[in-house]
């Protein structure tokens, strides 16, 4: 590959970078205000949260990036950039999935936590604040860093829009070469390395906010020797 080919899927590689960042801050407090909701009292409330995580959930990605490309500008006469169709397409979509994960780790926290919370006079915003999130968030970890990744991974759909992310750069550089092969296991491994980038740093974030809430990595401790062992030993 020529210099100027590399730069090419460099930047595609920015572009891509670019589209995860974005989409997944649309995605995180999407799927925050989701899954709070669904846990709330009224039930108009859990109501429209979960509508959205339905329809969302039960939509192709692919589909809501045509949409949202294709189908908005002309009902109400206005144009978004492919990164910002691409962002608010895969965010509201990806969103859906993290509203169930945030739900289900605020249903998991102790029910006595709460209680104490009501006993103390908290507000709910107090409760969830203060007591609900510092111990649910760490435990969302794990399936957010799930999430990330297939995020990462659906940000090619975006290459639909002649969006110069890193799998249209990727292809572009194949038709230049003629080379199917070779230029796309380059495209699998740079995806590869985003990948392991952010699953490390997921984990570290997950090290750290469990060590806040007083949980540490869980560690092997030695079985104690049976009593009739030990004396048979001496």
């Amino acid at each position: 590959m020529t210099p100027g080919l590399w730069e090419l899927v460099l930047k595609g590689v920015w572009v891509t970078v670019q589209l995860l960042v974005c989409s997944a801050l649309l995605a995180t407090a999407v799927a925050f205000a989701a899954g709070v909701a669904r846990t709330h009292r009224l039930w108009i409330v859990r109501f429209l949260a979960g509508l959205y995580t339905e329809v969302f959930r039960g939509t192709s990605a692919l589909v809501m990036i045509f949409w949202v490309f294709f189908v908005l500008p002309p009902a109400f006469g206005w144009q978004l950039v492919p990164l910002w169709a691409g962002t608010l397409a895969l965010g509201l979509t990806y969103g859906a999935y993290g509203a169930e994960i945030v739900r289900g780790g605020l249903l998991a926290v102790d029910p006595a936590q709460q209680e104490g919370g009501i006993a103390l006079s908290f507000t709910p915003w107090q409760r969830l604040r203060l007591i609900l999130l510092p111990q649910a968030v760490p435990e969302m970890i794990p399936p957010f860093c799930n999430l990330l990744i297939e995020l990462l991974k659906g940000t090619a759909l975006v290459s639909i829009m002649g969006m110069g992310d890193l799998a249209f750069s990727g292809n572009l550089v194949r038709l230049a070469l003629q080379e199917s092969a070779e230029i796309y296991t380059y495209v699998l491994l740079i995806y590869f390395v985003i990948a392991f980038l952010l699953t490390r740093m997921m984990r570290g974030l997950e090290k750290k906010l469990k060590a806040g809430v007083g949980k540490g990595p869980v560690t092997k401790t030695a079985r104690p020797e049976p009593a009739g062992i030990e004396a048979g030993a001496r």
